[in-house]
């Protein structure tokens, strides 16, 4: 997971994810997320609660992508398929399933996804602990205990200012970074509806 941030990467990423026939690839869908990781870690150590937490469910989904079954891996909808028929979902004794495991990293990535488009959209002299925080309360804080939720938000208050954070983009000026996020964030919001749709479908997005 090392090495910097580049959000010209991730955009690369999910912008391969999504297949013709609107499949969703778990090789990109994956490169994304580690990029995701990276400017996570540039963040700092407030956001390890999170950071840590992705790099295992990543690297439980890269373990099964070049597993034994790994063709059944190669996009989101023939893992769901596959470990519907196969009752993976709940099997004792088991690493937690795939199904789970991206689940995790789906609702991660709507926090991101609200995040991100926060920043691009906020004017120059807007809180980024006030970006933050709402787009936490919209999307992850429903799914951590109380104490996590608390701590989330008195670290979330140290965050530096909206041009550091456009900085970290690595892709030039602040408006240049505003463009390139203008640029990614479709193709991120494209990978988590066609994620959202397939879960809510097979009745997943409640797996505990």
């Amino acid at each position: 997971m090392a090495g910097a941030f580049s959000l010209r990467e991730v955009l690369a990423a999910f912008q391969a994810c999504v297949t013709e026939r609107r499949e969703v690839l778990l090789g990109p869908y994956l490169s994304g997320w580690r990029g995701l990781i990276r400017f996570l870690h540039t963040l700092g150590a407030i956001f390890s609660f999170i950071s840590k937490d992705a790099v295992a469910k990543v690297q439980l989904m890269e373990d099964y992508c070049r597993g034994e079954q790994r063709e059944q891996y190669v996009s989101l909808q023939a893992m769901v398929r596959y470990e519907l028929a196969q009752g993976l979902l709940d099997a004792p004794g088991r690493p937690d399933s795939g199904c789970r495991t991206v689940l995790r990293l789906h609702r991660a990535l709507r926090w991101l996804q609200l995040f991100l488009e926060g920043l691009r959209t906020a004017r120059q002299d807007s809180r980024t602990s006030t970006i933050c925080t709402d787009s936490y309360n919209a999307s992850l804080a429903a799914y951590h205990p109380w104490v996590i939720r608390k701590a989330a938000t008195v670290a979330f208050r140290t965050l530096p200012p909206r041009d550091a954070f456009l900085q970290i983009m690595n892709v030039g000026t602040a408006e240049e970074a505003v463009a390139m996020l203008g640029e990614a964030l479709p193709y991120i919001g494209d990978v988590y509806d066609i994620t959202q749709q397939l879960f809510a479908q097979h009745e997943l997005l409640d797996l505990p």
